[in-house]
């Protein structure tokens, strides 16, 4: 008879996702796993299989987060504009506060496993393929609420705000000056007045 498990798998994928979030795949081993998380290696290969399985459901918890907090944002405020300014604000805000920022983990798999693993390159993708669609409907909604003003380019201004998302992430995760980030900001949201 099999003893029945002692912890939660879905604390422990919240564990796991901050680890390889992190140090990312290829730099995180199993035994640094074991030691963050208190688990033995049979316990995490018999509950969640090898190590990129475990790497795979903890990026979806990630990505799954993610969606969720970006959602928030750009829905908190009283018009969409702001709610856009927001979000990018609460970026500055997380990179200025982080004593070792992470940046993105889809952005630092875009970089580390996706050229060369077609299935995280799927995920980052619609990972990705949904920061652009959550930015072009809050656009939509600041040109109903009149906060953004019609006749702009919905789709491609969500894209241009998606690729500086990215970009704003990589930056802060180098630590780079928090005042080039909070220019870029401001040249950005001038696209939507």
């Amino acid at each position: 008879m099999a003893r029945p498990r002692s912890f939660n798998e879905q604390d422990v994928l919240l564990q796991v996702m901050q680890i390889f979030w992190k140090g990312g795949y290829e730099a995180t081993s199993v035994s640094d796993i074991m030691r963050e998380t208190g688990l033995s290696k049979s316990s995490l290969y018999e509950t969640f299989g090898s190590k990129r399985e475990l790497f795979l459901s903890s990026f979806e918890v990630y990505r799954q987060m993610r969606m969720r907090t970006l959602n928030g944002y750009l829905t908190s405020q009283p018009t969409a504009m702001a709610s856009i300014r927001y979000f990018f604000k609460m970026i500055l805000e997380h990179a200025r506060h982080q004593e070792r920022p992470f940046g993105c983990m889809s952005c630092n798999e875009a970089v580390e496993l996706a050229p060369h693993d077609e299935e995280v390159h799927r995920l980052v993708e619609r990972d990705f393929q949904g920061i652009e669609d959550a930015l072009a409907e809050a656009i939509e909604r600041g040109i109903q609420d009149g906060s953004v003003p019609s006749g702009k380019n919905v789709r491609a201004l969500a894209r241009h705000m998606t690729v500086a998302h990215h970009g704003f992430m990589m930056m802060s995760r180098s630590r780079a000056d928090i005042r080039r980030l909070e220019d870029t900001i401001e040249v950005l949201l001038m696209l939507l007045a």
